[in-house]
């Protein structure tokens, strides 16, 4: 079974509920996911805007999470630590947690990346996606993404 990650509020290429961006209430989406591989001893997460006009924007840094865990709730508070395992990194706001979409212009792309690792970040809180990046590098056993599009009226 391959790894897969998904949302019960939007669907792949869909459009993400206003609810979770910055023109409603910006509180993360519900997350699910599952086929984690064998060996898989942490779970981490970004979610980056590819569109954005300074480059690649990222939303959302997750790591450290218990590979036990099959999804994220709706509404993950913006803390260090992750109720249940895991921490939250710094976003490109420079804020901890979950930062929503909010495209200045047209229909931007958000890619939710899941991974499956075979070992722990070692990382502190408020770490970067550079951060985990670098420190899960060779360390990758599996990945999935979840791509949802958002446009401001």
């Amino acid at each position: 079974m391959p790894l897969t990650i998904r949302s019960p509020v939007f669907h792949e290429g869909g459009s993400i509920p206003a609810r979770y961006t910055c023109d409603g209430e910006d509180v993360s989406p519900p997350l699910e996911w599952s086929g984690v591989p064998k060996g898989a001893n942490t779970l981490a997460i970004t979610c980056d805007d590819p569109d954005a006009p300074s480059g690649l924007w990222v939303h959302w840094v997750v790591f450290d999470l218990p590979p036990s865990v099959t999804g994220l709730p709706e509404g993950v508070p913006p803390t260090p630590e992750i109720s249940g395992g895991g921490r939250q990194g710094k976003n490109d706001f420079r804020k901890i947690g979950y930062g929503g979409p909010c495209p200045p212009s047209g229909t931007h792309r958000y890619v939710f990346t899941l991974y499956a690792l075979d070992s722990p970040s070692g990382l502190p809180a408020g770490a970067t996606r550079q951060d985990l990046l670098a420190a899960t590098e060779n360390h990758v056993l599996g990945q999935a993404t979840l791509t949802g599009t958002y446009s401001r009226r």
